[in-house]
């Protein structure tokens, strides 16, 4: 099967989603497949970024989830702490699933608990040394990863693709009261 100059940019070789596409366009031409255009190869691009992700943080001794906590933690500034129930509107999950990752996260030395002063009943979570320099380099490692997954993009193109998807993904993240 041939591909078209339409199919792809005449300058890029081809890739794995134009040759679906012209399959599908072939065996389907009652159907438009432009949209897998696009999401074809994004969904392609989330599984590498996955990988890359799932590597990061194997390399420095860390789950998805654990990364999530620190970095919510770490984004929150100094004294880098929350109440659980920031963490919990912070990672999207449940109560009694914050309080086993805390209790986790905790016995691995990488946060602590204190009695939060303004609420006698209340705590605050707040990053160990050791936490802050884990997912400090955890997402140093990250961002370098991240680069070379953009390495074919010039710094133009890459804002140009950020602005591209930001307008696509803002409808679904004022529908989503969990976006962060």
């Amino acid at each position: 099967m041939t591909l078209h100059h339409a199919d792809h940019d005449a300058d890029r070789p081809a890739d794995e989603v134009d040759r679906l596409v012209a399959a599908w366009r072939q065996e389907r031409p009652d159907l438009d497949v432009e949209p897998l255009q696009v999401l074809s190869r994004v969904s392609r691009l989330a599984r590498h970024l996955d990988r890359a992700r799932r590597a990061s943080f194997a390399e420095h001794d860390l789950e998805n989830w654990e990364f999530d906590v620190l970095t919510a933690l770490r984004r929150a500034g100094e004294p880098y702490e929350l109440s659980p129930g920031a963490l919990l509107r912070a990672t999207l999950v449940t109560s009694g699933t914050m309080t086993n990752r805390i209790d986790r996260l905790a016995a691995a030395g990488l946060v602590r608990r204190r009695p939060d002063p303004e609420d006698r009943r209340g705590v605050l979570v707040s990053l160990t040394d050791a936490g802050r320099i884990r997912v400090d380099n955890a997402f140093a490692d990250l961002l370098r990863r991240e680069r070379e997954l953009l390495a074919s993009l010039g710094k133009h193109e890459q804002q140009a693709l950020a602005g591209l998807l930001r307008t696509l993904l803002v409808p679904f993240d004022a529908t989503d009261t969990g976006a962060h």
